[in-house]
């Protein structure tokens, strides 16, 4: 049991040394990615209030059934595709990325990469 507790005190202190650097307001929320071996989630968190401000994830109602056939990269591409436009429809423009305990690697990176190309700046 102690490698257990030993895995998930580097697991945090790897989130607590990203996070310590990185801030998200109203204007620049921080985009939080979690994922899990199947799903990925993303959500953009205003630390001033605690407040989530938008969320999308592989889960979301609007992809119902459409991602059965993908890859996983390419279901986190939409994903992102997905966040960009709702912060877009919030009026964000700008927002800073919180890779969390994952690599910017593989799914995380193209998640990443398609909220820039929905207009998002990171």
């Amino acid at each position: 049991m102690a490698s257990v507790k030993k895995l998930k005190k580097v697991r945090m202190r790897r989130v607590n040394r990203v996070r310590s650097r990185i801030q998200g307001t109203v204007e620049r929320p921080r985009l939080s990615v979690f994922r899990t071996s199947r799903y990925i989630y993303v959500q953009a968190i205003d630390d001033s209030k605690g407040q989530t401000l938008a969320e999308a994830s592989s889960l979301s109602s609007e992809f119902k059934g459409a991602l059965g056939g993908l890859n996983k990269v390419d279901a986190a591409k939409k994903v992102g595709a997905l966040m960009g436009k709702r912060l877009i429809e919030r009026n964000i423009t700008a927002a800073v990325f919180d890779r969390g305990r994952f690599l910017y690697h593989g799914r995380v990176k193209a998640l990443a990469e398609a909220v820039r190309e929905a207009g998002i700046k990171m």
